[in-house]
């Protein structure tokens, strides 16, 4: 029995639905590769190496399921000293989730709770694959997913304005 409290998306369903489910959550593609081992370690004893991540987003709505998404966290790192490459890893986490919120509360659901909840899973394959390849621990710092979003918007925003 619905509750006179519920609102929003809750109180169409009858109050029955969590706002957000996680139906799943894998690695969905993953590389890593070292092709200058093992003379780069011999290097990294002298030289600061430097470090690219990357972080970029994938949401795409599940086909014949009702409020349902994938959402992949895509996470890259190449780490190099100098122009020598000492590792390039990419790594695709997905988790498919069931979106139970209004409809304008879904975008904000989708790019930054979903990913703030697939993240720590992510960051753990990136450590230990980057520790089991020979090199230190790989730790991603947290991620602001909020500013993320915030930035695509206002690219939607220029890129519309532009037609």
């Amino acid at each position: 029995m619905a509750d006179d409290n519920d609102t929003g998306a809750n109180k169409q369903n009858g109050g029955t639905n969590p706002p957000l489910t996680i139906n799943g959550q894998y690695i969905k593609d993953l590389s890593f590769e070292a092709p200058n081992t093992p003379a780069i370690f011999s290097k990294m004893q002298d030289t600061q190496p430097d470090l690219n991540v990357t972080v970029d987003l994938g949401v795409a709505k599940m086909e014949g399921m009702e409020d349902t998404y994938e959402v992949a966290l895509n996470l890259g790192a190449e780490m190099k000293i100098a122009d020598e490459v000492g590792f390039i890893i990419e790594l695709k986490y997905a988790g498919v989730f069931t979106i139970n919120v209004p409809e304008e509360n879904t975008g904000p659901m989708l790019m930054i709770e979903c990913p703030r909840m697939l993240f720590p899973y992510a960051r753990s394959v990136i450590s230990n694959v980057t520790r089991d390849g020979g090199f230190m621990p790989l730790t991603l710092q947290p991620i602001d997913f909020v500013s993320l979003y915030q930035k695509s918007l206002q690219e939607q925003t220029k890129a519309n304005s532009k037609n």
